[in-house]
């Protein structure tokens, strides 16, 4: 499960600032996901695994059930992207899919699209805040 985000027509307002721009971004909606993702012993927020330019693979069985080491790594990544690179956020264990089409009801919306569907909005408030 990965989610795509462009931000190109939000990078005019940041003027001279898109680094800055796409860093924050994929920080906060890397953090928006992991957070939303439902806790049953971690392991689902564990797994979000976050890289510049390449798609991470595998799993894990280590546990995060607070998420805060998981977006520590996440943003850890994406500290270092420049605008132009490509960012992603992968979860690759087999019944993610599952749990961003609603099976848990801790997430019933899930955790990917929601993220996206509540961030465009601030997307603008976020460039306008690097002038």
């Amino acid at each position: 499960m990965s989610f795509s985000l462009d931000i190109s027509k939000f990078v005019k307002h940041a003027e001279g600032n898109m680094d800055q721009l796409v860093r924050k971004v994929c920080i906060d909606m890397s953090t928006k996901v992991i957070r939303k993702t439902p806790v049953d012993t971690g392991r689902a927020r564990a797994n979000w695994f976050a890289a510049a330019n390449s798609k991470p693979q595998g799993t894990t069985q280590s546990t995060d059930p607070s998420g805060g080491s998981t977006i520590n790594e996440a943003s850890s990544k994406a500290g270092g992207l420049k605008s132009g690179d490509t960012f992603y956020l992968i979860n690759n264990l087999p019944y993610i899919e599952q749990l961003e089409d609603g099976y848990s009801q801790q997430a019933p919306a899930g955790m990917v699209k929601i993220s996206v569907a509540e961030y465009v909005g601030t997307i603008n408030k976020i460039a306008q805040g690097l002038k």
